[in-house]
């Protein structure tokens, strides 16, 4: 038995609401991480790509898949870093030609020199929330939502 036409509206109006909601909410994070990285001299792409290799050297690919962002963006941010002083290219050996993509003594420093207005806008953002809790919670329902758009858009697992 089919489930009411009405079932299928709601879900496709909360599909709606989820995308819009992220939609805002991913402007939102443009705008606060653009002005806590200008200070450092960085733009929040930079930042965002520069804070993927500060726990290991990652190839673009892989700062992409992590970012959820196109190869070929990742490139071009990745060139400028390099280009400024920011990163370094090293050797992959686990690929030849694809290259890891590493943060400089500068680059850490820039990074690092953001941690204390990042920090603050962290408690300002959990006071205005209402609890370190709650914004848990709404973390955590959005990584849960990422984790179910990444298995759907995963092939499906086919018995041999």
């Amino acid at each position: 038995m089919s489930e009411p036409l009405d079932a299928g509206r709601a879900r496709q109006a909360l599909l709606s609401r989820a995308a819009l909601g992220v939609f805002k909410l991913n402007g939102q994070f443009l705008t606060i991480a653009e002005e806590l990285a200008a200070p450092a001299g960085l733009t929040a792409a930079w930042w965002q790509v520069l804070g993927a290799v500060l726990p290991e050297p990652l190839p673009v690919a892989g700062v992409a898949r992590a970012m959820g962002i196109t190869r070929q963006s990742v490139q071009r941010v990745a060139d400028l870093l390099v280009e400024r002083g920011l990163a370094v290219y090293l050797p992959n050996p686990a690929h030849r030609r694809a290259k890891l993509l590493a943060p400089t003594e500068a680059g850490r420093a820039a990074n690092a020199s953001i941690s204390p207005q990042h920090r603050a806008f962290a408690d300002r953002l959990a006071g205005a929330y209402g609890s370190d809790a709650e914004l848990a919670e709404a973390v955590a329902a959005l990584e849960r939502l990422s984790r179910a758009l990444t298995a759907l858009s995963d092939p499906p697992v086919t018995e041999p």
